[in-house]
């Protein structure tokens, strides 16, 4: 029997949609990505993609270039969309479902930094070798899409 304390209680459900992706720079022939360091909600450093919530009327396109220049310091142009990555999670007050639209883009120009971080979430920034990159991603989604652009780049290449 169901008490007036023991009603299940439903939190409010919010959206967020977030972009970013791998930018590709070749060097002595090898392709490397740019790639952050942040601190998880527990304080662990995790290696991940750069990527950050739209803003405005952005376009994730939009969005994504400019996460990437802000959270590394590399400016790049869009490729191609690698994947959507859709999930939720619970805030303290509120379910979220979140989408986080993922894109392959080629260095354009920059050096790697997270100086221009407005949000200062990244800690550091690093270049990585694209085979290497799934070893250090804390990320399973992330993981995946890697092997999506490695899939692409190296049947296109062939």
């Amino acid at each position: 029997m169901r008490t007036a304390n023991s009603a299940p209680h439903f939190l409010p459900v919010s959206s967020e949609t977030s972009a970013g992706g791998i930018v590709v720079d070749v060097r002595n022939g090898q392709p490397y990505a740019a790639i952050i360091a942040r601190r998880n909600r527990s304080g662990k450093i995790e290696w991940c993609l750069p990527k950050g919530h739209l803003e405005g009327l952005e376009s994730p396109e939009e969005a994504a270039l400019r996460e990437v220049a802000e959270e590394t310091g590399i400016h790049g142009r869009i490729i191609r969309h690698l994947a959507s990555i859709d999930y939720w999670f619970s805030g303290a007050d509120r379910r979220i479902h979140k989408v986080v639209h993922h894109y392959l883009m080629g260095y354009i120009s920059g050096s790697i930094t997270v100086e221009g971080d407005p949000d200062h979430e990244a800690e550091d920034a690093a270049w990585v070798p694209l085979r290497e990159l799934s070893h250090d991603l804390a990320y399973p989604n992330e993981r995946r899409i890697v092997g999506i652009a490695l899939d692409l780049l190296y049947r296109d290449a062939s």
